[in-house]
Formats: structure tokens, C-alpha cells, sequence
């Protein structure tokens, strides 16, 4: 799978890229912002997938609970007595 890049010109202060090039090295300064941001990225999307779910769960708890209640009966009805 072929990847089409692009140059970017960005603007970081002294003392990250003076840890950038201690981490990654002058030349590979590339590669590892790609994997940072990559990392980043995926990150967000795990945590907006979360919330969403999250919301969804929130917004189908009375309905859930309402089903769960209804059919409380039948899922007792095979247990043993204790």
C-alpha cells in the first residue's frame, strides 16, 4: 500500500524539539511525530467511542431496568430453592 506524504512547516518550542531529537534523532524526527500523532489520534477515537457508548448506555437504562424487571420472573422460575 503506497502512503502519499506532505511537508508540513510546524512551530514547537525549543525545549520539545531539544527532547525530540534526544528521543528520535535529527533525521527520524519524521517517524516519530507520525507515530505520535498516530497514537493521538487513536486515543480520541477510543475515547469519543466510549462516551458515546457511555451516553447510550445512560439512555437506555430505564428501558433496560423495565425489561429486566419484566422478565424477572421467568429467569427465576428454573432456579432451585435454596
Amino acid at each position: 500500500m503506497s502512503v502519499e506524504n506532505v511537508r508540513l512547516n510546524i512551530t514547537i518550542p525549543k525545549h520539545l524539539l531539544a527532547t525530540l531529537d534526544h528521543l528520535a534523532g535529527p533525521r527520524k524526527r519524521s517517524r516519530f511525530i507520525v507515530d505520535a500523532v498516530s497514537r493521538k489520534i487513536e486515543e480520541e477515537k477510543k475515547r469519543t467511542l466510549e462516551a458515546q457508548l457511555r451516553a447510550g448506555y445512560q439512555a437506555r437504562r430505564k428501558e433496560s431496568l423495565e425489561l429486566a424487571d419484566e422478565f424477572q420472573s421467568a429467569d427465576l422460575e428454573s432456579w432451585d430453592e435454596y
